[in-house]
C-alpha cells in the first residue's frame, strides 16, 4: 500500500566521531518529529584495542559493531519519540565521517570480528582522524609530483594522510597479512549502507574526495607499483566498485535490517554520503558560491561551483560531489571543537566552556594580547600537513584562562578566513557563508567568525544538519521528490544573515589576521620545520 504523502516520513542517520544520531523527518515540509542518539560503546581507540593491545602514536580506530548498534537503538528510539507509525517511513539515508575505512571480507564482515584478527590493530576501522599514515601520504605526494600525475591538482597539490590510499598503503606495509586477508577496503559510509541493503555500492562523494577518483579513473597501477610493488593491484583487488550517485537508491532495506530498525522491509536506502557534504542540502545551499561550514570537533567547508578551478590546499573538487551537475569543493580544519575541548578538559583549571565563553565575551578584540595557530590536530587546508601542531604567542604571567580560550576561538576563525581567501584568489569566490554543526550554540564564537571574515553569517535552521541532509537524500531516493534540489527546497531550512560583522572588531581582526598569516607561512610553508622535527623526535622516543 502506498503511504499517504501527508504522513510520509524518512529517517536520516548521522554517524559522528563519538555517536550516531537518528532523526525522523516529515517528507512534505522537513519537520523534524523525533530524534535519538546512541553513543559508541568503544568511542575512539587511541591508546589500545579493547583487549589491551597497545596502539602507536597518532592512531585513531573504531569498532564497526558500534555503528550497527546505532541502527538497533537510535532508529527505533527516534521513531518512538516521533510518535509515528513505522509503516509511514518510506526511506532511510545515512552519512558518515570521512575518510573512515573498514577492512572487510567479501561478504562485508569486518576483519576485526574474526577471532584470529581481534588483537591486530590494522584489522579495525581507521577513523577519519587516524594520522599515522603521514609517511605514506608524504611518499604519495612526492611521487605524484615527480611523475606529474594530473589528478594531484584536483586535491590542491597534496593528498592527505586521512584518505583511502595513504591508510591502505600503511596497512599493507605494516601488516601485510591483514592486507592479504582483507577483500574490500570500504568507506564506512558505504559499509553501513551495505549492512542495510545487502549490496555494496560505492558512493560518488567519498570515491571522489577520499579515493582519488577523477574523470572516471583512479591512480594507475604503474603509479601504485612505484609506491610499493605489492600495492600495484590495490584498486583492482581491494577498492574498485560500481559508483552510486548521491540521492539515488543504493537498494532496499533487507529483512535483517528491518528487524534491527523496526522499519518496513523494502523501503528505499539512499546511497551513502559524508556528514559535511550532505548538510548542504539541509541548509538549502546547493547553488554556486554558498559555502557551508559544518563546525564541530573539526570543521569541513563545502561549496558548489559551475567552474572547475585548482585551489591550493583544497581537499578536493569532484564533479557531482555534493549535487548533480556542479563541481563540489571541499576544504577543512582538522581541529576546532576538539581544540576547545582539549583546553577545557586538560589545561584550563576549574572553568567550564560556558564560564570561559562568558569571560571571553567581556573582552574586546585584541585585548588579551595573544595569537594562536589552530593546528593542534594538524592542518587539513590549505597546508595539508598533519605534522603541524598548535602555537600560542604573547602569553605572559598576566595571561588568564579566558584569554587563551578566546585566542583559540579566534585562531580557528583565522583558519577559516585563510580557506575562504584561498578559494577567492583561485577564482571560486564565497558569496554566502552558512554555519552548521554543534558549535552554533556558542553565540560568541559565531560573532567572532562574522567579525574575522567580515561578512554576514547565515545559520542552518536545524540542529541536526547532517541527519536532516541524509533524510532529504532519502526522500529523493524514495521518489518523493524528483531530485535532491527539489527535496532540499521543500525540506531544508536556513536563517539568512543571522550574524552581522561589527566594523570596529573587523578592523582589529584584520591586523591580527595579518600576524596570523605571517606565523602560518613561517611555520607551515617550510621556513621553520620545528613542528615536524618535534613530531619525529616524539615518534622515535615513543617507539
Amino acid at each position: 500500500m502506498p503511504v499517504d504523502p501527508t504522513v510520509a516520513c524518512v529517517i536520516g542517520v548521522d554517524y559522528g566521531t563519538l555517536s550516531g544520531r537518528a532523526v525522523v523527518v516529515r517528507v512534505s515540509d522537513g519537520a523534524e518529529l523525533g530524534s535519538a542518539v546512541h553513543d559508541y560503546s568503544h568511542a575512539v581507540l587511541t591508546e589500545s584495542l579493547p583487549d589491551g593491545t597497545p596502539l602507536g602514536h597518532d592512531w585513531a580506530l573504531q569498532v564497526p559493531s558500534d555503528y550497527v548498534d546505532v541502527l538497533k537503538t537510535a532508529v527505533p528510539a527516534a521513531v518512538a519519540a516521533a510518535g509515528i507509525d513505522p509503516r509511514h517511513v518510506i526511506g532511510i539515508g545515512t552519512d558518515f565521517t570521512a575518510c573512515t575505512m573498514v577492512p572487510a571480507l567479501a561478504d562485508g564482515t569486518p576483519l576485526n570480528e574474526l577471532p584470529e584478527w581481534s588483537s591486530r590493530p590494522h584489522a579495525y576501522v581507521k577513523l577519519w582522524k587516524h594520522h599515522a599514515a603521514q609517511p605514506q601520504a608524504d611518499r604519495i605526494n612526492e611521487l605524484a609530483a615527480k611523475r606529474g600525475e594530473p589528478w594531484l591538482a584536483r586535491y590542491g597539490g597534496l593528498i592527505s594522510s586521512e584518505w583511502e590510499f595513504a591508510k591502505g598503503l600503511q596497512l599493507l606495509e605494516e601488516d601485510p597479512e591483514a592486507y592479504a586477508a582483507m577483500d574490500r577496503w570500504v568507506e564506512a559510509a558505504d559499509w553501513i549502507v551495505w549492512q542495510l541493503t545487502g549490496r555494496y555500492v560505492r558512493n560518488a562523494c567519498t570515491a571522489g574526495y577520499k579515493g582519488i577518483l577523477q574523470d572516471g579513473a583512479y591512480p594507475s597501477a604503474s603509479f601504485l607499483a612505484e609506491l610499493n610493488p605489492a600495492f600495484e593491484s590495490f584498486v583492482a583487488d581491494k577498492l574498485e566498485q560500481p559508483i552510486g550517485q548521491l540521492g539515488d537508491a543504493a537498494g532496499t532495506l533487507t529483512a535483517r535490517a528491518a528487524q534491527w530498525t523496526g522499519l518496513p522491509e523494502g523501503i528505499a536506502v539512499a546511497v551513502g554520503n559524508v556528514d559535511a557534504h550532505v548538510t548542504s542540502a539541509a541548509a538549502k545551499a546547493l547553488e554556486p558560491g554558498q559555502m557551508v561550514a559544518i563546525m564541530g570537533t573539526s570543521t569541513c567547508h563545502v561549496m558548489n561551483s559551475d567552474e572547475l578551478r585548482e585551489v591550493p590546499g583544497m581537499c578536493g573538487v569532484v564533479d557531482g560531489g555534493i549535487v548533480a551537475a556542479l563541481w563540489g569543493y571541499e576544504a577543512g580544519q582538522s581541529g576546532v571543537g576538539d581544540i576547545f575541548g582539549h583546553y577545557v578538559d586538560n589545561l584550563r583549571g576549574a572553568f567550564t566552556h560556558e564560564q570561559l565563553t562568558d569571560l571571553a565575551a567581556e573582552q574586546r578584540p585584541g585585548q588579551h594580547g595573544l595569537i594562536a595557530l589552530d593546528w593542534h590536530n594538524g592542518n587539513r587546508s590549505v597546508l595539508v600537513d598533519h605534522e603541524l601542531s598548535g602555537l600560542l604567542v604573547g602569553e605572559t604571567l598576566a595571561t588568564k584562562p579566558a584569554d587563551i580560550y578566546r585566542a583559540l576561538i579566534e585562531a580557528t576563525a583565522f583558519g577559516t578566513r585563510k580557506i575562504v581567501e584561498t578559494f577567492a584568489v583561485a577564482g571560486v569566490p564565497v558569496r554566502e557563508f552558512i554555519a552548521a554543526g554543534g558549535l552554533l550554540k556558542n553565540r560568541l564564537l559565531m560573532q567572532i567568525y562574522a567579525d574575522v571574515l567580515n561578512m554576514p553569517l547565515s545559520v542552518i535552521g536545524s540542529e541536526q544538519g547532517p541527519a536532516l541532509g541524509s533524510a532529504i537524500h532519502a526522500a529523493a531516493a524514495a521518489g518523493a521528490y524528483p531530485s535532491v534540489r527539489d527535496a532540499a527546497a521543500a525540506m531544508g531550512s536556513v536563517s539568512a544573515n543571522a550574524y552581522v560583522p561589527d566594523p570596529a572588531a573587523a578592523s582589529v581582526y584584520d591586523e591580527l589576521y595579518a600576524e596570523y598569516s605571517t606565523l602560518h607561512d613561517y611555520f607551515g610553508r617550510g621556513a621553520n620545520k620545528v613542528m615536524r622535527k618535534l613530531r619525529a623526535i616524539q615518534r622515535k622516543v615513543s617507539a
